[in-house]
């Protein structure tokens, strides 16, 4: 005779979600709605700009917010050559490329030492170097305008190149001197043995190691040079030698109430975008550089 046993089946549990679970996502919640309107912030701005940069003038003043009744590109036509834009992009691509070339150069270099080798005065400089980070800009700008003339550098292209990498260079050393610091000894130590002299291990070993930092450093300077103003301003006031600030504050102010609005905004969106393409280029390497120095 065979009995068989039923196995109750485990009642099915259904828990309400406790208080944590509930708090976590009202917090989830309220950091996605501040994110939207700050996204909102950002972009109907620059959406703004750009449809407007294809507008007439009348258009802009008569109905800001509507859409270009046809695409005008003529305005940036006008904007590159009418209004010298042209002149001041490539002025202002020399001098930021060759300064952002020179203080990236430079500020490796000096990272590296203070990072890795000890000798009489390194913390003194490296503190040296931090100073400048706190002091303000337009408080050097006499000092640097004389400086620049009696070197004959004022009111050219190279005095504004020098002035760029010294106000660049402390802020490269401070960012990149963690990174080497944190860079493994015995790589380097494997390079000696293998017979690398000093200058080939920095390029060829450390430096390569060092690159998630080197990219966003260089973001950095890129947008703080590109968007420099006080400086061209008050060190270069030759309009041959115009950057994209002075000349853009020029091309707003040279005709008073008469100003073309379309050509203006195509102005701006000209500014803009080599911005934006170096930041959408670079932004992987950003993240990278962040999430590493976050678990440094």
């Amino acid at each position: 005779m065979t009995t068989t046993v039923e196995r109750a089946e485990p009642a099915a549990t259904s828990r309400a979600p406790g208080k944590p679970y509930r708090e976590g996502k009202r917090v989830a919640t309220t950091a996605h709605i501040a994110l939207i309107l700050w996204s909102l912030l950002v972009i109907l701005p620059l959406v703004w700009t750009v449809l407007s940069s294809f507008k007439s003038t009348q258009e802009v003043l008569g109905n800001p917010l509507a859409l270009p009744g046809k695409l005008r590109f003529s305005n940036y036509a006008h904007a590159w050559t009418t209004a010298g834009i042209g002149r001041y992009f490539l002025n202002t691509v020399v001098v930021v490329g060759s300064a952002l070339v020179l203080v990236m150069i430079l500020g490796a270099m000096c990272a590296y030492v203070l990072a890795r080798f000890t000798f009489p005065g390194n913390r003194l400089i490296y503190y040296a170097m931090l100073g400048g980070l706190t002091f303000p800009v337009f408080l050097a700008i006499v000092p640097l305008f004389f400086v620049l003339k009696n070197l004959s550098l004022l009111n050219t292209l190279p005095g504004l190149i020098i002035t760029y990498v010294a106000f660049a260079l402390p802020f490269t050393v401070f960012f990149l001197h963690s990174f080497f610091k944190a860079l493994p000894g015995e790589i380097y130590e494997a390079a000696q043995i293998d017979g690398a002299g000093e200058w080939r291990s920095f390029f060829s070993v450390m430096l390569p190691m060092a690159r998630p930092g080197m990219a966003s450093v260089a973001i950095f300077n890129f947008l703080g040079l590109w968007n420099q103003f006080l400086l061209p301003v008050a060190l270069n006031t030759d309009s041959k030698n115009y950057v994209l600030s002075q000349g853009m504050a020029s091309f707003a102010s040279q005709a008073g109430y008469a100003v073309d609005f379309g050509a203006l905004f195509a102005a701006v969106v000209i500014t803009v975008a080599p911005v934006l393409v170096v930041y959408i280029i670079f932004q992987r390497q950003l993240q990278v550089s962040v999430t590493a120095g976050g678990v440094k």
